[in-house]
């Protein structure tokens, strides 16, 4: 039967149920490679503070914001632009701008990788709110990650020193009223993600869209306050496509919103940078041998993705 709806999974679940929990959340991401998870923890209020600095950062003039661009670092923190990043493979740049906030270090960085974030001056509860968003989507993600451990045949606990010092950030991002209907970009390429997996806040919000197995667009439509997490390429590498990393987009709106703005606020999160991604042998079958011979770090595989999305030179 064709997929109308993503599925939605009530995440308390996995403590109370987490025999059945276990089997739900891998059929949903094996054949959809999205699923949606309710009862996360991560409360309205949060949220709404999030889009309320997000907004106030978003308004500033562009001059402004373009002092927060720090060169030669491929937008891994602070503002990147609109015109810059695209689809992979794609002519078209994406029709967005963003800021990331990355993990705060206290001390050495345990990994070159891991640079320093910078905090808007102009907007005063930027970066307090931010950063608690971060930690709350984090924990999230750590506990999606528990369960998806036990569904490719690992311990509960496989990802949590793998992922303790990743390279995971919060991307806010402003999609902006559409000024040249003209136009053969699109708000977001269709793509798939890098990470390992990606949560997002606020997919209320129409224009993002997964490509089915049947081959057509299918609009993400959730219960409201739920939060979406779909599987990014690094994990389907390292699951031999077990977990599949599924192509989405960002549309246009219809014509007569287009001057409306769209916010969305994604947490992709990342392996440690040194974490080698070797496909796992449980993983492995006669059925489905190994697709990926050559292992590569995560941060490898980061930086090569994010010179063919154009945000390295």
């Amino acid at each position: 039967m064709p997929l109308t709806r993503i599925p939605t999974l009530d995440i308390t679940h996995f403590e109370s149920d987490k025999t059945n929990f276990v089997k739900d959340v891998g059929q949903a991401y094996k054949q959809y490679g999205f699923c949606g998870f309710s009862n996360h923890g991560v409360s309205d209020e949060l949220v709404q503070k999030t889009y309320d600095v997000t907004k106030a950062f978003f308004a500033l003039p562009c001059e402004v914001k373009r002092q927060y661009f720090i060169e030669k670092q491929g937008g891994a923190r602070g503002y990147t632009a609109k015109g810059i990043e695209k689809a992979k493979d794609s002519d078209h740049v994406d029709l967005k701008e963003f800021w990331h906030v990355g993990r705060e270090i206290d001390g050495p960085a345990p990994h070159d990788c891991l640079f320093p974030n910078v905090w808007p001056k102009e907007v005063e509860e930027f970066k307090a709110v931010t950063l608690q968003v971060f930690a709350a989507l984090e924990a999230l993600g750590n506990t999606v990650l528990r369960a998806l451990a036990l569904v490719i045949g690992q311990a509960e606990d496989y990802f949590v020193t793998k992922t303790d010092h990743g390279n995971s950030v919060l991307r806010l991002i402003h999609y902006p009223p559409i000024e040249d209907t003209s136009t053969q970009s699109i708000r977001a390429g269709q793509h798939e993600d890098i990470n390992l997996i990606t949560l997002l806040v606020g997919s209320h919000e129409a224009g993002l869209e997964i490509l089915t197995k049947q081959g057509t667009w299918l609009p993400v439509t959730m219960l409201p306050g739920a939060i979406v997490v779909n599987i990014g390429d690094m994990l389907q590498r390292l699951t031999n496509n077990v977990l599949p990393s599924t192509t989405h987009r960002v549309v246009n709106p219809q014509c007569e919103l287009h001057q409306s703005p769209r916010y969305s606020m994604p947490f992709f999160l990342h392996p440690n940078p040194e974490f080698l991604i070797d496909t796992l042998g449980t993983c492995i079958s006669e059925e489905n041998p190994n697709q990926y011979d050559e292992p590569i770090s995560s941060n490898d595989y980061l930086t090569q993705r994010l010179t063919e999305i154009g945000l390295l030179g």
